[in-house]
């Protein structure tokens, strides 16, 4: 294993120009979707022209998802055999789920379904399910590191949700699951692509992305990377043609038992992992630290300038670059953000805003000044 993510210059201006979109819009909206990157859009619209002109080769379509399946090894530093092709963060959750070694695993009550659900669906009188509840002025964090007790044989967890934007601890997650003897499974959906995975420190077991956020890939394109000791316990949820023990035939036969992880592949949708592969492209030309020091800095600029205008983070543990702060009167605040075009969430009476290193500071003034209205 390496140190993993590139190391590449581009700048956030320079970033920022590769979005057609933002030459319009003021953009907070990443915790849901990206704006379009140019050459991810380049890339499916032109398998979708070679389509339309019956240019297309299947055969180079398939092999789109290798090449993903290397570039983002790439991007965090460890090898592709240990990588699974899949479509979604809750196909890596329930491989694992299904797979992983006898005793408790460990979530928190209020984690993000698709990683909570695939756990519950296979637990077990053997694979028991603890749900850890945050006391009043308690954080998740703190709720599942008092939770970690010598039974738990895995502990997963979100980096970071979107409910609150708190920045989970994973080197303390780490450290205690060392301790008691238990696997850690990292949800890094909203976090990689801004928050450097420290990969070499913090030493997952399992970690799961679902491309369609900060990684700019198309929905669909979604990896599962497992450490070679967890790995070789793991089989296929949905095997299929692409994961037989013996390549080759199409055919009779049975699924694969050992060998890479790509043993673990579900479904491909060719035209996803065609826009995934271009997507990291661009991530790793962005340098991590400076990445996250940039998205840190104007998500805490938003808070600062949010709280002065009445508003209340949810929050208990530290920060991330998501923020969701409740408002005093929701309705209000979502016109005015629709009239200065900023795309961010309203839900109830909470407001968050997510950063990537394409926002700049006018993306974070508009938006405060939407609540100044």
């Amino acid at each position: 294993m390496t140190s993993g993510v590139g190391r590449g210059g581009l700048t956030s201006a320079a970033f920022r120009a590769r979005f057609p979109a933002l030459a319009r819009l003021h953009w907070l909206d990443t915790p849901g979707a990206p704006p379009g990157e140019r050459s991810v859009l380049a890339a499916v619209r032109a398998e979708l022209d070679a389509v339309e002109r019956g240019e297309s080769d299947w055969e180079q379509l398939d092999r789109a998802p290798d090449l993903a399946r290397t570039a983002f090894a790439e991007l965090l530093g460890v090898a592709a055999v240990d990588v699974a092709v899949v479509g979604s963060l809750a196909e890596a959750a329930a491989t694992v789920a299904r797979h992983r070694p006898p005793g408790v695993a460990l979530l928190a009550a209020d984690e993000f379904q698709s990683l909570l659900f695939p756990f519950l669906a296979e637990r077990s009188p053997e694979r028991a399910v603890t749900l850890a509840v945050a006391r009043p002025g308690q954080s998740r964090a703190e709720a599942l590191l008092a939770a970690m007790t010598p039974d738990v044989r895995l502990v997963a967890v979100s980096e970071t949700t979107t409910l609150d934007g708190e920045r989970m601890p994973i080197g303390a997650l780490r450290e205690r699951a060392d301790e008691i003897g238990a696997e850690l499974f990292v949800n890094a959906t909203q976090s990689l692509g801004v928050l450097d995975p420290a990969i070499a420190t913090h030493r997952p077991d399992y970690l799961a992305v679902h491309g369609y956020k900060w990684l700019l890939a198309p929905r669909g394109a979604a990896w599962l990377y497992a450490a070679p000791h967890a790995g070789s316990r793991l089989r296929s949820i949905a095997p299929g043609w692409k994961t037989p023990a013996e390549p080759g035939a199409l055919t009779g036969g049975r699924p694969a038992t050992d060998g890479p992880l790509g043993r673990c592949d579900t479904g491909r949708a060719w035209l996803p992992w065609v826009g995934a592969e271009a997507a990291l492209r661009v991530i790793a030309a962005l340098d991590p630290p400076t990445v996250e020091a940039h998205c840190l800095g104007l998500a805490e600029a938003f808070e600062a300038g949010a709280v002065e205008q009445g508003a209340v983070p949810l929050r208990r543990g530290p920060g991330s670059h998501i923020r969701v702060v409740r408002v005093p009167d929701p309705s209000r605040v979502a016109a005015a953000l629709e009239a200065r075009r900023v795309r961010a969430r309203i839900t109830v009476d909470r407001l968050r805003i997510g950063v990537h290193y394409f926002t700049d500071e006018s993306d974070v003034e508009a938006a405060l000044d939407a609540l100044r209205d």
